[in-house]
């Protein structure tokens, strides 16, 4: 019980840190090789210490490592966590688009009777 309580904290932590658009961003640009934090901030006209907050909220969900570069910080993706929040979501699209078919197929069931009975009320006119 307690490990499914720390799967979902951790899957918060990983959903939390990826609603923000800044820290999206970051994440896209690690995802393309490691940066510094000057690298990471440059593109968003933000304070560094608000680039610092974004990049903690990454760090303790995980998805960021920091490691010390003389005097920067060198920042890496680690994406260990987005496949844990992939799988998350793979199982509820697979739930999804099995409700969106069968969804489908009662709506072209609906109007093939509703087809077949204005055929019959044109044809009784």
């Amino acid at each position: 019980m307690v490990k499914r309580e720390t799967v979902a904290l951790d899957l918060d932590a990983i959903f939390a840190a990826l609603s923000h658009p800044i820290r999206r961003a970051m994440l896209e640009r690690l995802a393309g090789g490691d940066a510094t934090v000057s690298e990471l901030a440059r593109p968003h006209g933000v304070s560094l210490p608000a680039i610092s907050r974004h990049l903690r909220v990454l760090e303790g969900a995980g998805l960021l490592k920091e490691e010390p570069d003389g005097r920067v910080r060198r920042c890496q993706i680690d994406a260990a966590p987005l496949s844990a929040a992939f799988g998350w979501l793979t199982r509820y699209r697979v739930l999804w688009e099995d409700r969106f078919a069968r969804l489908a197929e009662h709506l072209e069931e609906t109007r093939k009777k509703e087809r077949k009975e204005e055929r019959k009320h044109a044809h009784n006119r």
